[in-house]
């Protein structure tokens, strides 16, 4: 497969991209607040003084470079993805030692990834049936300049591959250490769908919550989705998952 220096970079700006993730975590203060994200580290002092667990909060900042890191509202939803990482949770671009921030072209592209994954934890720990955990439309703007694997699907086809991550890991890895701000390809799960791969937090601004959402499992797939605010149910056509 091709290595760091054989993919082309592209110029990448998509406004309205969309990411969804579990609403189960609140913003956290110190990503919301007005300061300068170089300042964050005093008042993080400070505030360890009287609140001696807010590095559970925070995460492990010392992941993003200080010239990376991004802050005032709605930063939450960009720094968590790179401060609370874990060898337990790798991903297609990542083998869980760094963040990355999965963003797709459109709800639809960002729906069908999510719903995928979801499918196979609930097949893994053998969920029963019914309406699951709810989710949250993150929308933002992408402008970065990114490894671009979607014209090159026969040499970057393993990166792409549906059921194994070795070659996407292990390609990242190399990108990442390189220098690269990110990857841009195409959506595994959503034909005709784009996805990012961003490494560092500042390659997307102006997140905004969107719809809630909850995911119906019918004890093989997600059959449903629910928006949440208007009660509108969409049944989830053709979307079989893989064996766990």
């Amino acid at each position: 497969m091709s290595g760091a220096a054989d993919i082309p970079v592209s110029r990448v700006e998509w406004k309205g991209a969309v990411r969804i993730i579990r609403s189960a975590f609140p913003p956290i203060d110190l990503f919301e607040d007005i300061a300068d994200p170089a300042d964050w580290p005093l008042l993080i002092s400070a505030e360890q003084k009287t609140n001696p667990r807010i590095m559970a909060t925070i995460g492990n900042l010392d992941l993003v470079p200080v010239d990376r890191r991004v802050g005032g509202n709605g930063a939450s939803y960009l720094m968590v993805p790179f401060t609370h990482v874990s060898t337990d949770r790798p991903s297609r671009f990542t083998d869980g030692s760094y963040g990355v921030l999965y963003v797709g072209d459109r709800f639809e592209t960002a729906l069908f990834e999510t719903i995928h994954h979801h499918a196979h934890f609930m097949a893994r720990t053998r969920e029963a049936p019914g309406w699951t955990s709810q989710f949250r439309e993150i929308v933002m703007s992408v402008e970065a300049g990114l490894h671009d694997l979607r014209s090159r699907a026969a040499e970057t086809a393993p990166a792409l591959d549906p059921d194994s991550y070795a070659a996407s890991q292990a390609l990242a890895a190399d990108l990442r250490g390189a220098g690269s701000d990110g990857i841009v390809y195409p959506s595994i799960r959503n034909l005709g769908g784009e996805c990012v791969a961003l490494f560092f937090p500042d390659c997307a601004s102006n997140p905004l919550q969107g719809r809630h959402l909850d995911y119906h499992w019918d004890g093989q797939r997600v059959d449903l989705v629910r928006d949440a605010g208007s009660g509108a149910v969409f049944r989830i056509v053709d979307l079989p998952i893989d064996p766990p």
